[in-house]
């Protein structure tokens, strides 16, 4: 198994499983949304003892608006 690098967006830093490495894009639910990830480059670390192969992939959107204060909002 694999493992995902997100990087900008609200899951900056967060590091994931990556079922299919071939995917190019990560859609997740994120509060009442959906964020997009895609993916930026290839593959690293795909030798034996080289750690765990990962990608990199990089925040390009969410489906609505993310305020992260909203029960403070209201």
């Amino acid at each position: 198994m694999a493992i995902a690098r997100l990087h900008g967006g609200p899951l900056d830093g967060q590091v994931l499983p990556l079922e299919d490495e071939t995917e190019d894009a990560l859609v997740m639910p994120y509060s009442e949304t959906q964020v997009v990830y895609t993916r930026k480059g290839g593959l690293e670390n795909t030798g034996e003892g080289d750690g765990p192969t990962s990608s990199d992939f990089y925040y390009l959107e969410a489906e609505d608006d993310i305020d992260p204060d909203a029960d403070r909002n209201q």
